[in-house]
């Protein structure tokens, strides 16, 4: 496989700011393709990763260069608001209305001062950009998942995988809702 052509990858990276349901899509898309699947947060957390801990945003900070030890020569699909940062064929950027996000972040338990600041990054397209800066948009894929299903999601997923996707970095534009 390989990215060139645009037909099937061996390693997809599926990012986005926290609330956006990378966790969700990305487990059903295992179900569907029966693909390794890296939850590189709880990777992090439970193999000891990192090399802080920042209380003020109750966060570990990840040790990059021992995640990337510790995964190898992975294939498959990786999960998280940091694997953009991983050697990657596509990176598939999940977006979510920065209202809804918040409202979903604070749902599942996080601070009010936490959920704001990722709406706010989610507004400004912190992690696209990262992505984009990084992987060149050519091998970035922006889905908007706001009103979306996850199984749809995970779909989308799978067409950003096999290449039947098109890169579409920049089409979301959350800045209003700033």
């Amino acid at each position: 496989m390989g990215v060139d052509g645009g037909g099937p990858v061996d390693r997809l990276v599926v990012t986005g700011t926290p609330g956006t349901g990378k966790t969700t899509a990305t487990d059903l898309l295992a179900e569907k393709y029966g693909l390794p699947i890296v939850h590189l947060n709880d990777l992090i957390r439970e193999e000891g990763l990192y090399t802080d801990r920042d209380e003020e945003r109750d966060s570990l900070v990840a040790d990059l260069d021992a995640v990337a030890e510790h995964l190898g020569e992975w294939t498959g699909v990786v999960d998280s608001h940091l694997a953009h940062y991983l050697d990657a064929d596509r990176v598939a950027v999940l977006r979510c209305r920065p209202d809804v996000l918040e409202r979903r972040l604070v749902e599942r338990g996080e601070s009010e001062a936490s959920a704001r600041e990722n709406r706010e990054s989610e507004a400004l397209d912190v992690i696209l950009g990262e992505a984009v800066e990084r992987f060149g948009e050519d091998r970035v894929y922006e889905i908007e998942t706001t009103d979306r299903d996850p199984d749809e999601v995970a779909t989308e997923l799978g067409r950003v995988l096999d290449g039947d996707r098109e890169p579409s970095a920049g089409e979301v534009d959350f800045l209003e809702y700033r």
